[in-house]
């Protein structure tokens, strides 16, 4: 394939933070592009602020303040003489609204135009282009559901179990599984609820629950021209709560499957003037197709179709964004050998993933043939709480499926990330399983895995390992300092190390802070929340009798819902929070006065 000869932009703003900041800074350097980060106070010291050329605070730590203030960002991007700005994903990614706003600033927006990017960012738009183009799609309703009495009326067409979806939702937020009609109230305002507070937008629709099927993809390349490439099939059925956790490229369906997915998802990016890189998701039911959503962006799993095509995605679309024609054609791509990512998330798996951010203590990344390892992490960082759980994304490639397993395997366990539980131990369970080992698993295959065998298997702190940076650090460093803080600042483009910290005295010992200790879960009834997050609900009043296991509670940690549930049966006789309330970990959030 042919190389530009120079740079596609002269400086570009990447409109995002993390693993995925860090990649499309990487693409940008290689390219000869400078790089302006955008960052919250919660991302001081994130490593994508260390990394880019320039860097500019953009609000507080809510991702409605900073990331998608997009006012804000485009104030930075002409500040800083940016002549393109890349998404990411996530966040501003799929905002059509965004896309206008650059083109309105004469900034490049780096992904597909808006009128490409409206037609199928909404699921309702995107099934109705579909079914229009000849395109199977899940039976269900390609209309919005006006209220509770239409749904029901539409749930009794279309049969339970149903899928209740936010037509702007994604990555399985704003999608509640309904299998009974009992259920469908409260997940219907559950879903609309978290359509509103994820993506702006409440509309929501129904369709059947397929059940254990595969998740397939289609990677696609377009231009402005209407060239468009398929760079294969990624499989990315290994999922909890409809988020994915591991993917593979290629995907093990037959031939002439892969040829009707790849004509389906090429018929519906030529259909609606693309350009850009973007993903086409189709669930597989037996020897049945149907398409689910596209994605207009890059994806998450990009990787392994990199690993697998030789192609940087990222690159690509940047040189595309800068006006080039495509380069490639579908007899250029081959796909040579097996990839498999496994994200590397803050949660602990013997707890239901549950979120948990923390202090990074040490931190090693594997290496050898074949392995890469996104990330954004470092020793001294602490993962905040208020963003996506993802901290890694470890790919092993080799030579075919079987090898590059065995080879994820030896990398897991050669990687050390410690501070906060990961699902690293989920991997290692979950690539050895029988139905992984086979290619046959599905998107119910975590809900069937023994996560209670995985307690304590969190690997411990070696005794020789060290922080190497202590950016919101509580220990005295042993010389009469407390609270010694490390930042990176910026004085007039050029970046500085600041350490900052209280002098005490120690009178012989070391200072010791009690700040941010996990405190009991239940002492005399009460109920303290596990995490750092943000109250969505409260679901009983006092005086309410529950039993073990109600849901009391639910708390938004890490971009996910998690329901706090009753320790034992009782009475609700006080409740401490709100809706809106921000409460760490230890907070006391009600108390159930126990049975007599």
């Amino acid at each position: 394939m042919s190389r530009p000869q120079a740079a596609p932009f002269h400086k570009v703003l990447i409109a995002n933070r993390g693993e995925i900041a860090v990649r499309v800074i990487q693409a940008c350097r290689e390219l000869g592009i400078q790089t302006v980060a955008v960052y919250s106070e919660a991302d001081t010291d994130a490593m994508h602020v260390l990394l880019a050329d320039e860097a500019y605070l953009v609000g507080p730590a809510a991702a409605a303040a900073s990331y998608l203030n997009i006012e804000r960002i485009l104030e930075v991007a002409q500040e800083s003489g940016a002549e393109a700005i890349h998404p990411g994903y996530g966040f501003l990614a799929e905002n059509s609204a965004f896309v206008r706003a650059c083109i309105a600033a004469g900034i490049v927006f780096i992904g597909p135009p808006p009128e490409a990017m409206e037609a199928m960012g909404g699921k309702i738009s995107a099934r109705q282009l579909a079914e229009t183009l000849g395109v199977p799609v899940v039976p269900g309703e390609s209309a919005a559901i006006e209220n509770e009495d239409h749904a029901h009326a539409v749930a009794n067409r279309v049969g339970y179990p149903l899928a209740i979806k936010a037509s702007a939702g994604g990555g399985g937020r704003g999608l509640k599984v309904v299998r009974e009609p009992g259920e469908l109230p409260a997940a219907l305002e559950s879903a609309q609820r978290e359509g509103q507070a994820y993506f702006k937008d409440a509309t929501v629709f129904i369709e059947r629950y397929v059940q254990e099927p595969r998740h397939v993809e289609v990677q696609i390349l377009a231009d402005a021209a209407g060239n468009v490439v398929s760079l294969g099939q990624r499989d990315c059925s290994v999922q909890r709560q409809h988020q994915k956790l591991i993917e593979e490229a290629p995907a093990n369906i037959p031939a002439a499957m892969s040829q009707a997915m790849d004509a389906a998802a090429t018929r519906l990016v030529a259909g609606i003037g693309y350009s850009g890189a973007g993903t086409l998701e189709f669930l597989v039911d037996g020897d049945d197709f149907y398409f689910l959503e596209m994605n207009t962006r890059i994806q998450v799993e990009h990787t392994v179709t990199e690993m697998v095509t030789g192609i940087d995605l990222v690159q690509a679309q940047i040189r595309v964004a800068a006006g080039e024609p495509l380069w490639l054609t579908n007899e250029d791509i081959v796909i040579q050998g097996h990839a498999i990512e496994c994200r590397i998330n803050a949660e602990d798996p013997a707890q239901g993933f549950r979120p948990a951010p923390a202090q990074v203590t040490a931190f090693r990344a594997p290496t050898g043939y074949g392995i890469r390892l996104d990330s954004a992490v470092y020793p001294g960082y602490t993962i905040p709480s208020h963003y996506d759980s993802m901290v890694a994304k470890l790919i092993a490639w080799a030579e075919d499926r079987d090898a590059s397993r065995k080879r994820m395997l030896r990398a897991l366990d050669e990687m050390i990330l410690q501070g906060p539980p990961t699902t690293i131990p989920f991997h290692q369970l979950a690539l050895q399983h029988p139905d992984f080992v086979a290619g046959t698993a599905t998107t119910g295959f975590v809900s069937r895995l023994d996560m209670t065998a995985l307690a304590g298997t969190q690997r411990a702190l070696p005794a020789t390992a060290t922080i190497a940076a202590t950016p919101n650090g509580d220990q005295s460093d042993g010389h009469g300092v407390k609270d010694l803080r490390t930042f990176q600042v910026r004085v007039e483009g050029k970046p500085y190390t600041v350490e900052v910290g209280e002098v005490v005295a120690l009178s012989g010992k070391a200072a010791r802070s009690n700040r941010g200790k996990r405190h009991s879960g239940a002492t005399d009834g009460a109920v303290t929340s596990p995490m750092h997050g943000v109250v969505i609900r409260v679901p009983v009043e006092v005086g309410a009798v529950v039993e073990r296991g109600t849901v009391v509670c639910v708390i938004e940690a890490m971009k996910m819902e998690n329901e706090i549930l009753a320790p034992h049966d009782g009475t609700i006789a006080d409740i401490e929070v709100k809706a809106g309330d921000t409460v760490d970990v230890g907070a006391s959030l009600l108390r159930v006065q126990p049975v007599q």
